[in-house]
């Protein structure tokens, strides 16, 4: 008995650390809109997190009312509109669908993103939260669609 508790406690000293650092992980699901009023729109607009926090966020893109490839990336403070217009201007590459219309030269803004993802498909990425608190916009750059499907990541300490 004394060797299966002490098995037990070696078992429980080992995976509890980490079962804690799961727990520190947020996961997060978004999915395109299903209401019928705002179809280009994230379902969720409003993401909060830790500030240094793993992420692991799944883009599903299934449930939407219109079937059509969605991305996500997380930008810097304040660039919003410009990474936007140069994901417009992408319309004009004829590369544009191969580079998941995430437009170069707005890579240094870039916190993390996804690639297209195709209608009943979905991707995952891990990624940390900014050190820093603050609002961080995320778009969708598939042409057009940024103007309407965007949200904000609230980052707090």
């Amino acid at each position: 008995m004394k060797q299966a508790c002490l098995l037990l406690t070696a078992i429980t000293t080992l995976c509890l650390p980490a079962l804690a650092q799961d727990a520190d992980v947020a996961i997060i699901e978004l999915k395109p809109s299903a209401n019928p009023s705002t179809p280009l729109a994230y379902e969720k607009t409003e993401l909060a997190v830790k500030a240094g926090q793993k992420i692991k966020l799944t883009l599903n893109n299934t449930g939407g009312i219109l079937p059509q490839p969605h991305n996500f990336l997380l930008l810097k403070p304040g660039k919003l509109d410009a990474v936007g217009a140069l994901a417009n201007a992408m319309l004009a590459d004829p590369q544009g669908m191969a580079k998941s219309y995430i437009p170069e030269a707005a890579k240094p803004d870039i916190l993390a993103n996804t690639k297209l993802v195709q209608p009943n498909a979905s991707e995952t990425i891990e990624f940390t939260a900014p050190a820093e608190a603050g609002d961080y916009p995320y778009i969708c750059t598939f042409p057009g669609h940024w103007m309407l499907m965007r949200g904000v990541m609230h980052v707090t300490k």
